[in-house]
């Protein structure tokens, strides 16, 4: 009778180790083609920037090259949260909320650039309003979005006892000492 509880113990503790594993080598993977991707989105946005160098930077141009900018800071700041997740072992939500932040503020640029195209039109029909109309609406939604996610993140920090940064471990021994 008392073997079933050790074999128990025992059987918790092998498939947490191998559950562990399993994730860091996920998360390493994980993290690996984030970093190549980011990398590649790195040399587009590189060329990118060339191009409209030599275009002499026209609104659209320059719309996707800070676009491609901005989608290359969203991997970094994944892979950052990969990389803080797997050190940690926890998984914080002030990251993804910059994110969202990021992700948010491109579309607000693309709507900005496509609604300042339809109110340059020479025309103006019914379909161009109601998209205009849609735009501002998204805008709005958006807004209230991106408020919502800085008030979140500036409570995330209030929330701390610390100033460090979310995800980052606390200092060991060794440093305090030191």
């Amino acid at each position: 009778m008392a073997e079933a509880p050790e074999n128990e113990g025992r059987l918790t503790r092998i498939s947490a180790f191998v559950f562990l594993h399993t994730e860091h080598a996920i998360y390493a993977v994980l993290g690996l083609l984030l970093a190549v991707t980011a990398v590649l989105a790195l040399v587009d946005a590189t060329g990118l920037t060339w191009e409209a160098m030599h275009a002499l930077g026209g609104a659209p141009q320059l719309l996707e090259v800070v676009d491609r900018l901005l989608f290359l800071l969203m991997l970094v700041e994944i892979l950052h949260t990969v990389r803080v997740s797997m050190r940690s072992g926890r998984l914080t939500c002030e990251p993804f909320l910059i994110v969202g932040l990021i992700a948010s503020i491109r579309r607000v640029l693309v709507i900005t650039l496509q609604s300042s195209e339809i109110m340059h039109a020479k025309e103006w029909s019914a379909e161009k309003e109601a998209l205009f109309r849609a735009s501002m609406i998204e805008l709005g939604v958006l807004a209230v979005l991106i408020l919502t996610m800085v008030v979140s993140i500036f409570l995330l920090h209030r929330a701390r006892d610390d100033d460090r940064p979310a995800g980052e471990e606390e200092p060991g021994p060794e440093s305090k000492g030191a």
